[in-house]
């Protein structure tokens, strides 16, 4: 049995038809096991940079990842204090869970600080940034989105 936080990244990649148990024959009920288990009590948070897309037109490679290798290094450390768990980063975007793959009965406290507390690192390191990644970066701000309740992962 694997760990279920591999079994999350997993999921992420997994072609959707072998998480509903389809057979190859494409009717549900085939013999693939399915690989997801239900978790009834989380909170999803989903964060973006607002302005990211224009910023990072007018800016080298190294720029745009020098501004997201802090930001997300700050957040991590964040998260492994508060016991978020990081699901995936894609560009600009911050995907994190609380409540898996342990149950926390706290998972909406948990991860409503942990959104305070990003929102205000993103300010601080945007705004320390500016000087070496150039005007507007301290403009750069971050925008949340919180759902709470059952997944399948």
């Amino acid at each position: 049995v694997s760990h279920p936080k591999h079994r999350i990244k997993t999921f992420l990649n997994t072609d959707p038809q072998s998480i509903m148990g389809v057979s190859g024959e494409g009717t549900i009920g085939g013999s693939a096991k399915p690989i997801a288990d239900l978790f009834p009590h989380t909170t999803v948070l989903f964060a973006d940079i607002v302005g990211f897309t224009a910023w990072s037109s007018e800016r080298e490679p190294e720029q745009v990842f020098a501004l997201l290798q802090s930001l997300y290094q700050s957040f991590d450390k964040v998260a492994k204090k508060r016991g978020v768990f990081k699901v995936e980063t894609i560009g600009d975007c911050y995907v994190a869970v609380t409540g898996l793959p342990d149950p926390q009965p706290d998972h909406a406290v948990r991860m409503t600080k942990f959104a305070k507390e990003i929102i205000t690192i993103t300010s601080e390191v945007t705004r320390k940034l500016e000087v070496s990644l150039g005007p507007d970066t301290g403009d750069l701000c971050l925008r949340l989105g919180l759902n709470s309740g059952p997944v399948t992962a």
